[in-house]
């Protein structure tokens, strides 16, 4: 490709070199009438930028997420990942205006994490390696068998189909909740120890799913399980899938983070008609809730296979740590 040629006026000779992400710009300087040379070698953004992959994410939390990394980060590309392709379309062009970025920057990819098919397709897609995966596709209504598929079993599909796709030292984010804490804190001392084994295999955990979806609330908590709480159930099973996924994927960083209390159409579903404002029932915005999912992706960091609060200290799997309060310790 032919290098460009800029005349710059300057008071003095100068010789800068200049690296980009985006590729390497030479600066030649020339004291030819105190005229510099600058002689660039341009390297298309296509071949150059790292992608970032984010599940639903054309609203709430995720949508925040692209925002916060257009933004921020503007050296990546983000792929935004949502069920109707054309909801998708619809929150690109929107970033584009609010943000300023291009189409190099941000891209809507059709993925619905419930059909394997789907996600398969939406890996097909990604050209070259993957800095990072964000699995914030979440529901938080609708029968148990609706809940685990889109937020454990979606979870596990998006993961087996991109985890080989990501760079060495590549972050994994996986958007949980303290609901799911709560739920291990109301099991029995059996079910409290399961819920934190980081040697469990994802067999086990799918036959405990299973049996869960086909079990009644009666013999849910004969079994020591809570028979209410699906959600807390489904982000329980999730932080557990983190612990696998990080095992399975020792070159990779795999964490996993609760949002907060934030205000979107899943938490609006879940206290129903109370009438109260979002602010008066200590609900945050979306950008709140983006915070901790970008501190662990782009933030220093070294450990995998934690579950971290909204205030970005790590927190423990079997009960609800206050953010504020001291980070969780423990194995």
């Amino acid at each position: 490709m032919s290098p460009s040629l800029v005349k710059i006026r300057q008071h003095s000779p100068i010789l800068i070199a200049f690296l980009s992400r985006a590729g390497p710009s030479i600066f030649m300087a020339s004291m030819n009438e105190s005229a510099v040379l600058v002689l660039t070698a341009k390297n298309t953004l296509e071949t150059r930028m790292q992608s970032i992959l984010i599940t639903g994410a054309n609203k709430g939390i995720g949508l925040a997420v692209v925002k916060a990394i257009l933004r921020e980060q503007p050296h990546y590309r983000v792929l935004l990942g949502s069920r109707d392709h054309g909801r998708g379309e619809a929150a690109v062009a929107k970033l584009m205006a609010e943000t300023g970025s291009s189409a190099d920057n941000v891209e809507a990819i059709p993925l619905d994490v419930t059909s394997e098919q789907s996600v398969a397709q939406a890996a097909a897609r990604v050209q070259g390696e993957l800095a990072g995966l964000v699995n914030n596709a979440g529901i938080a209504s609708g029968s148990l068998a609706d809940i685990l598929n889109v937020n454990v079993y979606g979870m596990q599909r998006v993961s087996q189909h991109f985890s080989s796709l990501l760079e060495d030292g590549g972050r994994v984010v996986n958007v949980a909740s303290a609901s799911g804490p709560n739920y291990v804190s109301a099991c029995s001392v059996e079910w409290q120890t399961f819920f934190q084994d980081d040697q469990l295999e994802w067999a086990e955990l799918d036959e405990l799913m299973r049996r869960c979806m086909n079990s009644s609330a009666a013999e849910m908590e004969q079994r020591g399980l809570p028979s209410s709480g699906y959600y807390g159930l489904s982000k329980a099973s999730a932080n557990l899938l983190s612990l696998i996924t990080a095992r399975e994927n020792p070159r990779l960083l795999v964490n996993a983070c609760t949002p907060g209390y934030i205000e979107t159409d899943l938490t609006r579903e879940m206290t129903g008609a109370s009438g109260a404002a979002a602010a008066q029932m200590g609900m945050k915005q979306p950008d709140a809730g983006a915070r901790v999912i970008m501190q662990l992706l782009f933030e220093p960091l070294e450990v995998s296979g934690h579950y971290f609060g909204s205030d970005g200290l790590r927190s423990p799997l079997d009960r609800y740590r206050s953010p504020g309060s001291p980070a969780y310790t423990g194995n």
